[in-house]
């Protein structure tokens, strides 16, 4: 259902296989919310089971909070990864610092017993060369009127690495424990997904025959009233197209651009068209297959993970998630969109489509369903949020 990408208002590992909802259940959700619109609100039975209404509203809740929880989930394992390998650097560090550590202790230790048989030296000046803190010997003045300058400088050398090793240590202290918080609130976000998609499917299993048969008459013709108004925002585009045509061939200035205005370089090398043209390509490939929550590919997508890959395959990296992708890029309004942008829906922005032109665009929708193509006003022309240039 409509309300089922969106989500508060926010501010807002390993892959996870996500939970799709039964085809049919998910063809009554989409419906619900339109046949709230036109049908009387009735209140709860007397044996306590909750009407049409009450469920729609319900399911609409669970789907807005599990789509949340999802972006939740992918921002979690994206910081997952960088954290993991930070850390996994400064360890490496430690072990290279500890390394060269021993080593300079073996050549003090050696100097000061190379002393010590000699009688060049005090005992104390054994004690401190193989000390674990030889700073603390740096006050008495007699022992350092032992060494040479080379030595000196050896011991000053081993104290610094000492320090820097131990603050090394500190540092992937601390990293481990913050990645072991966003494990914790990668779990949390995973249970959460979870526990609502499923509370929302045992919801809509319990719907009627009768009910899913009346809903799916009303998604039908949401979906003709979305389909009629792709077509007239393409009408639209194609006069904006044909007005700068001829303004192009009279010589006059263009008062605004349009979506057929020359393609423009691009940073990265190539065209806007050209890097469109690939994000395009890839999307359509990957129709028919499998929505699945906090998935990436490449068999199966939620929506920013497929808007995330297919603007990959042409050359540009977006954020992971849709609130990160939505500041990616130009904004332009949705009469001036050209095939390739980015079209966000919701407040929160939780939800995107690829933009292929004629009002319609390639999107991943919900759970229990496919990759599609479908009208930008699949939602309804209120849900459009915005509309964003990539590249």
């Amino acid at each position: 259902m409509a309300s089922q990408h969106r989500k508060p208002r926010r501010a807002s590992g390993p892959r996870v296989a996500g939970i799709r909802t039964p085809a049919l259940a998910t063809a009554a959700l989409t419906s619900v919310a339109l046949f709230s619109q036109s049908a009387n609100a009735a209140p709860s039975s007397d044996d306590g089971t909750p009407s049409l209404e009450e469920v729609e509203k319900k399911v609409g809740d669970l789907y807005r909070q599990a789509e949340s929880a999802t972006e939740k989930y992918n921002a979690a394992k994206e910081k997952t990864t960088t954290q993991r390998k930070r850390v996994a650097g400064l360890l490496d560090d430690v072990a290279r610092r500890t390394q060269n550590l021993n080593e300079a202790r073996e050549e003090l230790g050696s100097f000061a017993a190379a002393q010590y048989r000699t009688g060049a030296a005090a005992p104390d000046t054994a004690t401190f060369l193989l000390a674990d803190t030889p700073q603390d010997y740096f006050d008495q003045a007699q022992l350092m009127g032992r060494l040479t300058e080379r030595q000196k400088g050896m011991v000053d050398d081993y104290v610094t690495e000492q320090s820097t090793t131990m603050r090394k240590r500190q540092e992937a202290g601390e990293g481990l424990a913050a990645l072991t918080d966003t494990q914790r609130e990668l779990k949390t976000a995973k249970a959460t997904v979870q526990k609502k998609l499923a509370t929302a499917r045992e919801l809509l299993s319990r719907l009627t025959a009768q009910e899913q048969a009346r809903l799916a008459a009303i998604e039908r013709q949401r979906q003709e009233e979305a389909a009629r108004k792709a077509a007239e925002l393409a009408r639209r585009q194609a006069a904006a197209a044909s007005a700068t045509d001829t303004t192009a061939a009279t010589g006059a200035p263009s008062p605004s651009p349009s979506p057929t205005s020359s393609p423009s370089p691009s940073p990265g090398g190539g065209t806007v068209s050209t890097k469109a043209e690939k994000a395009l390509a890839f999307a359509r490939a990957q129709i028919g297959k499998p929505y699945v929550w906090g998935a990436t590919g490449p068999g199966s997508y939620d929506c920013s993970g497929l808007t995330q890959a297919a603007w990959k395959a042409a050359g540009v990296t977006l954020p992971r998630t849709t609130y990160d992708q939505v500041t990616f890029g130009t904004t332009v309004s949705l009469a001036d969109a050209r095939p390739g942008d980015l079209v966000f829906f919701y407040e929160g922005v939780s939800h995107v489509g690829i933009y292929i032109g004629n009002g319609m665009m390639i999107h991943a929708p919900k759970p229990g369903t496919y990759v599609r193509e479908e009208s930008v006003y699949y939602d309804g022309e209120s849900a459009i949020h915005s509309v964003v240039r990539p590249a």
